[in-house]
């Protein structure tokens, strides 16, 4: 669910205390777009809501909350419908997972 490798290297990259303030600025702005998604999804704007998702994803090595905004981002540009509560689902597990692996390391 975790890539904690690609989080190993940002941190090396980074720092400690930058890195801390790039996860409170992907929970942030992560936390908005899907609050939008669970409360007032905007059909226009749901392939361009998963690409950012997917990328800020990416960047942190949330790989699995990652692939389903990729999906979804192919199928809402094709134009098929997007169901949304897996990738909400996946936000929050993948969440979970990280504050929890981030406690253990």
């Amino acid at each position: 669910m975790i890539d904690w490798s690609r989080i190993a290297d940002l941190k090396s990259e980074i720092g400690d205390e930058d890195f801390a303030e790039v996860v409170d600025m992907f929970l942030e702005e992560v936390e908005e777009v899907i609050d939008k998604l669970r409360t007032a999804p905007v059909k226009s704007e749901l392939e361009n809501d998963l690409h950012f998702l997917k990328s800020s994803a990416l960047n942190l090595g949330f790989s699995e909350f990652a692939r389903l905004c990729s999906e979804g981002e192919r199928a809402a540009a094709a134009g098929d419908g997007v169901t949304l509560g897996p990738v909400i689902d996946c936000y929050l597990a993948s969440k979970a997972d990280f504050a929890l692996g981030e406690r253990v390391n």
